[in-house]
């Protein structure tokens, strides 16, 4: 084997160097390469680690609304059970109070009768007892056919009134007495 000449020895080197450089060059890149693949690496365990706080946070303030939330509907369900049996007593007050109201129309609407029954009454207490009448059939009233109960004598007698209202209405009573109303 014959040694290389001189040429072929400095293209060789200058071939070698050129490779060499290429080879410095090409590590620099894969350097600068891995150095961002960490950084993004990095970076991303970063932003991984931000997401997890903030979907943790979240999950948090989540539960806690649901919680919230759950409470105020069991309150709310409460008072609406509460508001429920106000109405059905509420209801069944008014019920009552229809039907007392009711009787109490039915009352005004016999106060007349009721009226004239008072005067009636009232002639009876002041007659006395039966046994006084034996005594009274020689009074002159009697003996002229009129009886103490007559509607002359009761318009007259103003002791028996239900009310301040029945003053206006004391001449009706001697015409309503004895008439159904």
């Amino acid at each position: 084997m014959s040694s290389p000449s001189p040429v072929q020895i400095r293209e060789a080197n200058a071939h070698l160097t050129a490779l060499h450089r290429r080879v410095i060059y090409l590590e620099q890149r894969l350097q600068e390469a891995e150095k961002t693949v960490r950084e993004q690496a990095e970076s991303l365990i970063r932003k991984d680690e931000q997401l997890r706080a903030a979907t943790h946070e979240i999950t948090e303030a989540k539960d806690k609304e649901i919680s919230f939330l759950h409470e105020t509907l069991c309150q709310s369900e409460e008072s609406s059970h509460k508001l429920n049996q106000t109405i059905k007593e509420k209801d069944s007050l008014i019920g009552q109070l229809q039907h007392r109201c009711q009787l109490l129309d039915n009352i005004c609407k016999s106060r007349p009768f009721l009226d004239s029954m008072l005067v009636q009454m009232a002639e009876a207490e002041r007659m006395g007892p039966v046994s006084d009448l034996g005594k009274a059939t020689t009074n002159s009233s009697l003996t002229d056919g009129e009886s103490n109960c007559s509607p002359s004598c009761l318009s007259n007698h103003k002791d028996f009134s239900l009310s301040e209202d029945d003053s206006e209405d004391q001449e009706m009573d001697g015409v309503v007495f004895g008439t159904t109303v």
